[in-house]
């Protein structure tokens, strides 16, 4: 009750060029009129996903590969007004995103401390799966922090088993204090579906880059300029620790 009304479906369309199957490089100067008749004319690629108000004029927080590259940004809310929305920032890093409307009054979400969650935790996630807006399904934190999973650059994960299907991404992870604990990422499948692994970027992490989105546009991220590995128990054999804690320096 305290969440959904600020909860929104966002479509988004970009221009795409498709190219069937081209000529081998070897043949193209031989063959460049011809190479030129393969490449298929532009389309429009549809994305939907979802978002959370978080102010009242109008600031939007999603998932970056919600919005990525988009030419046009269209917001349902949930009494069904539409609004085109524009990009004010995105950080692929940790695949946020910003967008807004021009818009006043709007109900907006509570952010909650995701660094007080446990596991075994009820929440809901909130969203517009297979484009059914305002789907709400429940679940527990089945575990947090979790990372190396190459999904993005920067990895602090709320994983749950609360149902998040495509098009629940960037919708919210809620506590049942109707507190905003998350944002919706991503889900490990072998079938692209619901396997019960689905994963939220923390609330914690969401705010500070959600706040310089809206104040400067972007994110600057220092580089320490090493490159490193987890160590695992091979590496702690051969390099003789009694445990495997720590990282490897590989290169600087």
């Amino acid at each position: 009750a305290h969440v959904r009304p600020a909860v929104v479906n966002i479509s988004s369309t970009r221009v795409e060029r498709a190219r069937t199957p081209s000529l081998s490089p070897l043949f193209r100067g031989f063959f460049a009129e011809l190479d030129d008749l393969l490449v298929e004319p532009e389309r429009q690629v549809t994305s939907l996903g979802s978002g959370v108000i978080v102010r009242p004029d109008g600031y939007i927080v999603t998932n970056a590969h919600v919005v990525q590259g988009a030419q046009q940004i269209t917001v349902t809310l949930s009494d069904d007004r539409e609004f085109e929305a524009t990009l004010v920032g995105q950080d692929t890093f940790t695949d946020l995103a910003v967008v807004h409307i021009s818009a006043t009054d709007l109900p907006c979400a509570r952010f909650g401390d995701a660094t007080k969650l446990q596991v075994g935790e009820w929440v809901i996630a909130i969203g517009s799966p297979l484009g059914l807006p305002q789907t709400v399904t429940a679940g527990i934190i089945s575990a947090v922090g979790r990372k190396d999973l190459g999904i993005q650059g920067y990895e602090d994960f709320i994983q749950t088993d609360a149902a998040i299907n495509p098009g629940n991404s960037g919708g919210p992870l809620v506590n049942l204090a109707g507190e905003v604990v998350g944002i919706n990422a991503a889900i490990a499948s072998e079938g692209g579906g619901y396997d019960g692994i689905c994963f939220a970027t923390p609330s914690s992490v969401v705010w500070p880059v959600m706040d310089a989105l809206i104040r400067n546009g972007s994110i600057p991220r220092p580089w320490v300029g090493i490159i490193a590995r987890k160590i695992d128990r091979s590496l702690c054999r051969s390099l003789g620790l009694e445990n495997p804690v720590g990282v490897l320096v590989s290169n600087v």
